[in-house]
């Protein structure tokens, strides 16, 4: 696609150009990348060099991205590029989001092309995803546009590390997110992810209370660093004191991966020591993925406690909700975004390619 001129800089004091992007703020010679390894200073202007781009490109069910109260059973058609902000030593993606070969990347997958496909494809929304979409936002942005503009609906899947310009308007764009809430610990963030906790907290507490985003929260466990008692009950008190008790939270498993291969898989009791945990904290809705539980995968009733939608895996076998997205039982309404009756996605998996003709 080209040079394409980034935003989110400014000329510093020292000669150097300074992104404005994220909170990391690199300051950057002619030439030289910043941390995120995509957004390059050339001569006196920042670029982003995977615009228009792609490294992967898949039909998923939406419960994989994992949202469970937005559109359940809908198709997504999820994109990513390559590099990110986060140094984290344990990505399940690093072969991307630790990479610059520009050669990793299909040549034609412009906003138009990208909104045309998910159309054709029958897809409901568009998901920013397998590397962190902050480091490809104006990319992003410019497909959401041509998304609405066909009535399709945008997902971000994130780090939520990023400063307030950019936040701003990245999130304009969105119409659901899910946020990895990789820790409750500074220092967590500081030794496995190469950054600090407060701007991720900043994101959340914007994305609720400042936008109309549709939200959901993932939570890595990862055994010995983050799957404390304490640290569990500190940040799922923090969610519902602040975001509210009704935004979704999934605990995921850990497997050895990358830099951190030196610490087990996570059990599965601990996946259900951290729901109840969360639950016992008022939250109303705790999931339990990428380990097969049922009832770590059914969305209850908060009231009556009637079980609403039962999954398998990424399949919904049992959706009980009225019409008005309720409980049939007591009325209760159930937050999020809810059809009649859910998507009839098939569960396959469909990477594909994208060309001129996609559209």
């Amino acid at each position: 696609m080209g040079d394409y001129t980034a935003r989110y800089w400014h000329a510093a004091e020292n000669g150097r150009l300074q992104c404005d992007l994220c909170p990391r703020k690199c300051t950057l010679s002619n030439g030289q990348h910043g941390v995120c390894l995509v957004r390059m200073r050339k001569d006196d202007r920042m670029i982003l060099t995977t615009y228009g781009r792609v490294s992967s490109a898949c039909v998923d069910p939406i419960e994989k991205k994992p949202l469970y109260h937005f559109y359940p059973g809908s198709g997504i058609l999820s994109i990513g590029t390559i590099g990110c902000n986060l140094t984290c030593r344990f990505c399940q993606n690093s072969s991307i989001s630790r990479a610059s070969d520009l050669k990793l990347l299909q040549p034609e997958a412009g906003p138009e092309i990208v909104a045309q496909t998910a159309r054709k494809l029958g897809c409901k929304s568009v998901a920013f995803t397998y590397n962190d979409p902050v480091v490809f936002a104006e990319y992003a942005m410019d497909v959401a546009d041509a998304c609405h503009a066909l009535d399709i609906r945008t997902v971000a899947v994130t780090a939520g590390y990023m400063c307030r310009e950019a936040r701003r308007d990245f999130y304009s764009r969105m119409d659901a997110a899910n946020v990895d809430l990789k820790a409750f610990s500074d220092e967590f963030y500081t030794k496995l992810s190469g950054v600090r906790l407060q701007p991720v907290l900043d994101t959340l507490t914007y994305l609720k209370h400042e936008t109309a985003v549709w939200l959901e929260i993932t939570t890595l466990l990862i055994p010995g660093w983050n799957d404390s008692d304490d640290e569990l009950t500190s940040m799922a008190t923090w969610i519902r004191r602040e975001l509210g008790p009704e935004v979704p939270l999934h605990f995921s498993a850990f497997w050895p991966t990358y830099k951190l291969t030196d610490v087990p898989p996570t059990p599965v009791e601990t996946l259900v020591r951290a729901r109840d945990i969360a639950r016992r904290s008022g939250l109303h809705y705790v999931y339990i993925g990428n380990l097969r539980h049922a009832e770590g995968a059914t969305t209850s009733c908060p009231t009556c406690n009637l079980p609403l939608i039962a999954r398998d895996g990424h399949q919904i076998n049992l959706y009980k909700l009225s019409a008005t997205g309720s409980c049939p039982q007591c009325a209760t309404a159930i937050a999020g975004h809810f059809d009649p009756s859910p998507g009839n996605f098939s569960g396959q998996r469909q990477p594909l390619i994208f060309n001129k003709g996609n559209g």
